[in-house]
């Protein structure tokens, strides 16, 4: 019970009520803006969030952790929702749905194969060039909005009349997000300019884009439904795609903002049990006719800041947001979209990581590649999903070049007719054409003899590589003797070896190439 009334409650719960307050007030217009990104009504987002919210406040494995609908998510999908409307006006957001629900089933699974133990393996260059692909893509998303074609051919929604005053709102938002922190740190600045800017465009009567110009907000509660789809393969073929690519991207961004807070709170938490606890919202949200999420690096970090601990903060921020929302629809249904794209500008500065840009004279080359790489390749494909992967298998590749020199092979003369070969380091795929130089192989002495006491052979292209040196040898007269095999080693070579000499089981030995 203790333990219950501690993740709840804490010592603190009025800092944890008044945090998950201030969190709401934000959480709104990126809802709403992250619904324009995925190209869906205001209300999706919105319900994403509260639903996500109280879902993760019950069955996260991170205390005072924010869960809502997020850049990362909703850039993965746009495709889908364009791809369903095409086929029939609305079905964007049903296959949205559906898609949904199987990305919480893949993380549930995710959960239990233990997939946050496989995440340490992600270099840190692949990280930073996530959240800089990520800070690129949201900006790019927010170009229609500002009258602006690149990358969104036929897509704009201003006209050039609306351009002043949808410049001049945005970079009024922005300046009062950075200044007002200056004076005073009271009241969110984000929520001023929302304020503000929303104030001066009703006072003067700007005919722009505002947030009712995305659909319609939310008036009453979310209702529990299927998505109107078919449940087929030619469905799934369409859905799984992209839900496989949000499972993996909001999972690395959740475990991103796990850390942060573990850091911040001085404290532990089960990555697996948060994969498992985010399945399980991303499918109540689904449900309920929400969009899918995951955890929000910025709100989260926001949370801890104003003193949050428990999950009574989680639990507060959904509630207040859908409260707000419902008591005031008709003011948010006002809210420039010149306004949000200054909010999502924000947003983006924050994400990207300055400090990979700062050092990149400093960081290895290597590393500088594999954030490039990964930035490049999730902006083409607007996939972050095909970012990662890019960038981990370039790293794994470099990672491979650079341990496939530490291999060396010395000789020694003992006599004219005795040569001693001594191999240090590991023999694996990469290696082993180093292996293979080591060895002279014209040369004829009567007696070879390798000595392996400081090697380790770890694959069949090892195994194949010492068995094509012996077998070089051998042609050439001399008669080898292999030492000091270790014992996985030499397990290994007894079960697919050919050469005798080394514990194999003989036969043909296949030739090098």
């Amino acid at each position: 019970m203790s333990d219950f009334l501690r993740a709840w409650w804490g010592s603190s719960p009025h800092r944890d009520l008044l945090s998950g307050l201030v969190v709401a007030f934000a959480m709104i217009p990126e809802a709403i803006a992250f619904s324009g990104i995925a190209g869906v009504d205001p209300r999706v987002g919105l319900f994403g969030a509260f639903l996500l919210s109280v879902t993760l406040a019950v069955v996260g494995g991170r205390t005072a952790m924010i869960t809502s609908a997020t850049g990362s998510t909703a850039l993965l999908m746009t495709g889908l929702v364009q791809q369903g409307n095409a086929f029939a006006d609305g079905l964007g957001l049903q296959y949205l749905l559906a898609a949904g629900i199987l990305t919480g089933l893949l993380q549930i699974a995710w959960g239990y194969l233990r997939l946050a133990h496989q995440m340490r393996f992600v270099p840190q260059p692949v990280m930073a060039g996530f959240v800089n692909a990520l800070a690129i893509l949201i900006v790019l998303a927010q170009l229609p909005q500002l009258g602006l074609a690149w990358f969104h051919p036929g897509q704009l929604v201003v006209t050039p009349s609306q351009l002043p005053a949808v410049w001049g709102l945005m970079l009024l938002t922005l300046a009062i997000i950075y200044l007002l922190p200056r004076l005073t740190k009271a009241v969110p600045s984000a929520l001023v300019a929302i304020l503000i800017s929303t104030g001066l465009s009703i006072r003067l009567g700007l005919e722009i884009p505002t947030v009712a110009s995305l659909g319609t907000l939310p008036a009453g509660l979310p209702r529990l439904g299927l998505p109107q789809v078919p449940f087929n393969l030619e469905t799934l073929g369409v859905i799984l795609p992209t839900a496989l690519a949000i499972s993996l991207v909001g999972l690395m961004e959740t475990f991103l903002s796990q850390d942060i807070l573990d850091d911040l709170t001085d404290s532990t938490s089960s990555k697996n049990a948060e994969a498992r606890g985010q399945g399980l919202g991303n499918i109540v949200s689904s449900l309920f006719g929400g969009m899918a999420g995951c955890a929000l690096v910025g709100q989260s970090v926001m949370n801890v800041g104003y003193g949050a601990r428990t999950r009574l903060s989680t639990l507060t921020s959904g509630v207040a947001l859908l409260t707000m929302i419902l008591l005031a629809s008709r003011w948010v249904n006002q809210i420039p979209m010149a306004t949000l794209v200054g909010l999502m500008v924000m947003i983006a500065i924050n994400t990207a990581n300055w400090g990979s840009l700062h050092g990149i004279r400093r960081i290895p080359k290597s590393d500088t590649a594999v954030m490039v790489l990964t930035v490049v390749v999730s902006v083409l494909t607007h996939n972050l999903a095909v970012g990662l992967l890019s960038g981990v298998a370039l790293a794994g590749i470099l990672f491979s070049r650079k341990v496939a020199k530490v291999i060396e092979v010395s000789s020694e003369l003992i006599d004219p007719n005795h040569r001693l070969y001594r191999v240090q380091g590991q023999l694996f795929f990469v290696s082993s054409i180093y292996f293979r130089q080591g060895f002279e192989l014209h040369e004829r002495p009567a007696r070879v003899t390798i000595d392996m006491a400081g090697a380790h052979i770890w694959d069949q292209s090892g195994v194949t590589a010492l068995d094509q040196v012996i077998r070089r040898l051998k042609l050439g007269g001399s008669t080898v003797e292999v030492l000091h095999l270790n014992r996985e080693s030499t397990d290994l070579f007894d079960r697919i070896g050919m050469a005798k000499e080394a514990g194999g089981r003989g036969g043909s030995i296949a030739s090098a190439h």
